[in-house]
């Protein structure tokens, strides 16, 4: 007999009193569950080969990174774009640096460092050129340039001999830092560094969420469950990409958002799901009852929750480039892998661990978590305010959160430059070293011109005296060369020139204004048909703020017209719908107000070890609103689903938010303190745009889940009352609100399949 069936229970009563079996057909998620539970090893079996798979697979067609054609946007753009065209690109080039490692440089000595370097450095594979030995104003250091041969997308591949080359040189010449910089040792230093602060972030992320989820169960192999998961999700995912990237290519951060994305979702899932388990199995389910009831409600607001996630970063697509493209399909390819291995594999491993999932058992820690029955008094308190003064508290708080997002309306964008690549990095040195002997040497500024087919003769004359104006320009390097390009056909030209600042400098960004504001309009402009284009990291990071700041009325309208119809459709409520999209829309712009006042300002650089640009990084604002809207909507959909249940049991408004949030509080709680464990740790991180996106995250998720979860929703859901639910009827109307009896779970929202008579 069941162990909650009646003497009157029929054969075809389930295991909850009075209620048939299968009254409607059980949601997909409760099938897969079933099927899972009931043929485990098949289903972990399957769920191991899938991600085997993915890791060869992907691993055999690599991932295709993005090129510079792939990246370029706006005015910077169409000059690369005409550059390509015309046969004008410029090879990658590299610099061998000679200077004293202590003292004052020995002229002869390096005199013969340099030459013997050019030597090697002509005999070497993959070098198309030499350059003439340079030497400092001061003759404190030579520089041998060199040209190299092959794509410069692919500079790095083409290093290796030149490298070795330098090498030679400095054993010869123990007393001389002999170094080399450039296109590929500078992609490949970054690849290299990207690497290192991964490998950190792994080290510290996955201890860290165990022992978490050690406190949240209390058990270890419980707490084991959900990390093996994303791990695995990260896995299959990185692999997944690979093939994906030949359509979408790696813009050089899409390992870092798998992740990063991977190891909070993942984990999330997992937890919520596996802790309705442990609720339904400890208020007396049977194991493939209590998850098939697990499927049905945490179940089903993961795949919710996913979608949400999903939707909200395919809003990047909308901005139509390289670099949102490959973040977005990163960010979607892991969070449906994630979704996917919660509700497959997971119900089989809790059909086969079955009690053995709560062992080993952490004293004190499992007698909290295994206390069902404890009265939520922490929560209870916390949700005071809002429930018994709910429009007092709505008012406060969406004042409090609206002064924190103030900031967010002054926000500068630039992208990450050299500048701004951690010192600690061995190759910064010697660019701190070279750019301080040869402040031309910085990175330049290249200049386009198009002529009508006629005209190729008065545009050069035109360009010839853009060139002398600039090198009348205090904001540019004096004297330099000005080696012009022309294209077979003589239409095409290119030049560059240099501004002897940091390309994020304002100084920098002075001269690119007087370039196109000025100098060129007088000159090149003049030709009628003419066109011209500049291009460089200034350029190129003025160019992507502007684009950026385009196309992110576009991605916020698609990400909240989507969310719109999906919550509207999941909870059958606009109001529903609209109340989550208004609270998280104030969440998000006050992560964004902390994002501004910690590094467009310098007094955070000591505690989180950086030195601020005096800006945020260019891409993030559009990539932290879509991930930051869906990881709110995930916390949102959880917890209105559990408040949707209470009011389906006939509680009322007020009551069934006081028990859908103090039910859902605590492995919600345990859920964000995941999250911003995870997120934090890409705060430690070294590289500026990866610190800024985990300071980002960590503080939207904290706010979420404290003052949001705590304070605004209830208030506005307690102000709302049977509103909440307009257009559809109230869930429960009618229904006398009494709580189940202690011997007889909740009614779930159909009959399980299994009947244990």
């Amino acid at each position: 007999m069941s162990p909650h069936a009646t003497p009157q229970q029929t054969p075809q009563q389930g295991p909850y009193q009075g209620e048939r079996p299968r009254t409607r057909k059980r949601p997909a998620t409760v099938r897969v569950a079933r099927w899972s539970a009931a043929n485990p090893w098949r289903a972990i079996g399957i769920w191991v080969a899938l991600v085997v798979t993915c890791l060869v697979v992907g691993g055999m067609a690599g991932t295709e990174k993005a090129t510079n054609s792939d990246l370029g946007v706006g005015q910077s753009g169409r000059a690369g774009d005409i550059a390509r065209e015309y046969g004008l690109v410029a090879p990658a080039t590299e610099n061998i640096l000679i200077t004293a490692k202590d003292g004052t440089l020995d002229k002869a000595e390096g005199e013969r460092a340099a030459a013997l370097a050019a030597e090697r450095a002509r005999a070497a594979k993959d070098v198309a050129g030499v350059g003439d030995v340079v030497a400092s104003a001061d003759g404190s250091a030579y520089l041998v340039p060199v040209d190299l041969a092959g794509d410069p997308d692919d500079a790095q591949d083409h290093i290796g001999a030149l490298v070795k080359a330098s090498k030679s040189v400095a054993k010869e010449f123990p007393d001389l830092r002999v170094e080399q910089i450039g296109d590929g040792t500078g992609a490949k230093a970054i690849e290299e560094q990207i690497g290192k602060d991964l490998g950190q972030a792994e080290l510290f992320s996955l201890p860290v969420t165990l022992v978490i989820l050690m406190v949240a169960f209390g058990a270890l192999i419980a707490a084991a469950v959900p990390v093996v998961l994303a791990i695995t999700a990260v896995a299959a995912s990185i692999g997944l990409y690979g093939l994906a990237s030949a359509v979408f290519p790696d813009p050089g951060s899409a390992a870092n958002v798998i992740m990063m994305m991977g190891m909070a979702v993942g984990v999330d899932y997992s937890l919520f799901y596996v802790r309705r388990e442990r609720e339904e199995r400890a208020k007396g389910h049977n194991r493939l009852d209590a998850i098939e009831i697990a499927a049905a409600t945490s179940g089903h607001a993961v795949v919710v929750s996913a979608v949400a996630v999903a939707v909200s970063m395919a809003g990047m697509y909308v901005a139509g480039d390289a670099i949102f493209s490959g973040l977005a399909t990163a960010g979607i390819i892991v969070v449906v892998v994630a979704c996917a291995g919660s509700l497959t594999v997971l119900p089989a491993l809790l059909a086969k661990l079955g009690n053995k999932i709560d062992r080993p058992r952490v004293p004190v820690l499992w007698r909290l978590t295994a206390r069902q029955d404890r009265e939520p008094r922490v929560w209870k308190a916390m949700l005071r305010p809002a429930l018994n003064h709910p429009g007092r508290t709505l008012g406060i708080s969406v004042v409090a959160l609206g002064l924190l997002a103030l900031p967010a309306f002054g926000m500068k964008l630039q992208q990450t430059s050299f500048d701004d690549f951690p010192r600690e990095m061995s190759l910064m040195q010697t660019y701190d070293r070279m750019t301080a002997a040869f402040p031309s040497e910085h990175a330049a500024t290249e200049i386009v011109v198009l002529a009508p087919e006629d005209k190729g003769t008065e545009t050069r004359a035109a360009l010839d005296d853009a060139v002398a104006r600039i090198h009348d320009n205090p904001l540019y390097v004096k004297d330099q060369p000005a080696d012009v390009k022309v294209s077979a056909d003589g239409r095409a030209f290119s030049v560059q020139v240099t501004s002897p600042f940091g390309s994020n400098s304002e100084q920098a960004k002075d001269a690119l204004d007087d370039l196109r504001g000025e100098i060129l309009p007088d000159t090149v402009g003049k030709v009628d048909g003419a066109e011209y284009a500049v291009a460089g990291e200034t350029a190129e990071n003025r160019d992507y703020a502007d684009h950026v700041m385009d196309k992110l009325p576009l991605v916020i309208a698609f990400v909240l017209l989507l969310t719109f119809v999906m919550m509207a459709f999941t909870f059958r409520s606009v109001v529903i719908a609209l109340s989550a999209i208004a609270i998280n829309l104030l969440s998000a712009l006050a992560a964004f107000g902390l994002l501004v006042v910690v590094f467009q300002n310098q007094w955070a650089e000591g505690i989180l070890d950086f030195q601020s640009s005096g800006a945020v990084i260019s891409w993030l604002p559009l990539f932290l609103f879509v991930v930051l809207f869906g990881l709110s909507m995930d916390y949102h959909v959880f917890v209105v689903s559990r408040i949707r249940e209470a009011a389906e049991r006939g509680l009322g408004t007020r009551d069934a938010v006081e028990r859908g949030i103090t039910s859902s509080a605590g492995v919600i709680t345990s859920a964000a303190i995941v999250m911003v464990s995870v997120f934090a740790v890409f705060a430690t991180l070294s590289m500026l745009d990866m610190k800024q996106m985990g300071v980002g995250l960590a503080a939207a998720v904290l706010i979420d889940a404290i003052v949001v979860r705590i304070v605004v929703l209830p208030s506005l859901m307690v102000l709302l009352g049977h509103r909440n639910w307009w257009p559809g009827k109230v869930p429960g109307a009618g229904r006398r609100a009494v709580p189940p009896a202690p011997q007889a779970p909740p009614t779930p929202p159909y009959a399980p399949a299994r009947h244990v008579g």
